[in-house]
């Protein structure tokens, strides 16, 4: 099916009749003008070689030439096509902490949306990597199979909240083997968890999770996000004005990084721990790193969404523009107009 990408310039091919309407008016316009010199048919006869029906060819094949010229610029485009290329890459789960404590705001806005900013920049980069992403809090989901559909990953990043997961905590062991279990390849040494977390309340035994993980040749690098010294947990108000997290006691609830605990899962999984910055997370650093393991071979499955069809429009437009000029004001000796 033939669609146009800008439709917007097919409404000049209104324009194509006024070319016939304003040609036919100049016509009428010359015959008053040969009255007024004497008789028509004796200026006629002045003039044997002039064709009447020739100007009417030129302003049809000019017109031919205009609509073929604005349809090219409407870009038509026929249909979608699926491809698949081989490509060589890496796999990536990223285990994102979506708990309360990621809305401390000691980064701007709050830990949860700079990671999700920075994971976007991340998407960026990618070329023939796979992608996938899991968050957790008290539960672990897979919230993105491995895919290379970096626009969908973006997608699904976007719609990440706290309340993404209903039950709070922090189980980074469940988050990690979640991770492990999502991978597609069987390659032993092209697959890499990316641990985001303030790594606090932790439950389960995350170190050993990563010393699994390493066992089947998977890295886990960390990223602890989040201040060493204890800040509020903002939350929305009953009333709509914020407020700020407490215990069963009424005591102010206060989040910091713990930041020991991700350091010794970084050690186990054989990847590195990096503290994030208000202005770097640290991914960067991780991929630099993820760069040097082995690339495994993907089938890489993309929609080519359209075949181009403008330059067929272009080059028909260029042949009755050339016809146009071609063709004279005067009659044929071989009589093809008179």
């Amino acid at each position: 099916m033939l669609e146009f990408a800008y439709q917007e310039y097919l409404y000049l091919l209104i324009l194509v009749p006024f070319f016939f309407l304003i040609y036919g008016l100049l016509r009428i316009a010359r015959k008053k003008k040969i009255r007024k010199l004497g008789d028509p048919e004796l200026v006629e006869q002045l003039m044997p070689s002039f064709s009447r029906s020739k100007g009417w060819v030129k302003i049809a094949l000019f017109s031919l030439a205009f609509i073929f010229f604005i349809l090219g610029m409407a870009r038509p485009r026929v249909g979608s096509r699926l491809t698949e290329k081989k490509v060589q890459g890496v796999e990536i789960m990223i285990a994102l902490d979506v708990s309360n404590s990621m809305l401390a705001q000691d980064y701007r806005p709050n830990r949860l949306e700079n990671a999700k900013f920075a994971i976007s920049k991340l998407v960026d980069r990618m070329r023939d990597d796979r992608l996938g992403l899991v968050i957790f809090a008290g539960q672990s989901f897979v919230q993105l199979p491995i895919t290379t559909d970096y626009v969908s990953a973006k997608m699904f990043l976007n719609s990440i909240s706290t309340e993404s997961v209903p039950l709070q905590g922090s189980v980074l062991e469940d988050a990690i083997r979640t991770c492990a279990r999502s991978f597609g390849s069987e390659n032993d040494k092209s697959r890499a968890i990316i641990l985001i977390s303030d790594g606090e309340s932790h439950e389960g035994n995350p170190v050993q999770a990563a010393k699994d993980a390493a066992e089947y040749g998977i890295r886990v690098y960390t990223i602890g996000i989040g201040s060493s010294r204890g800040v509020p947990i903002p939350m929305p108000g009953a009333d709509g004005n914020p407020t700020y997290l407490k215990d069963e006691n009424g005591n102010l609830v206060v989040t910091k990084l713990d930041a020991a605990t991700l350091q010794e899962v970084a050690v186990a999984g054989k990847g590195i721990y990096v503290h994030a910055k208000p202005d770097d997370l640290g991914l960067g650093h991780i991929l630099e790193d993820i760069d040097k393991l082995e690339k495994d071979t993907f089938t890489m499955v993309s929609f080519e969404e359209y075949d181009e069809q403008y330059m067929y429009f272009f080059a028909l437009a260029l042949v009755f523009f050339v016809l146009e000029m071609l063709v004279g004001d005067r009659k044929s000796r071989r009589h093809l107009f008179n």
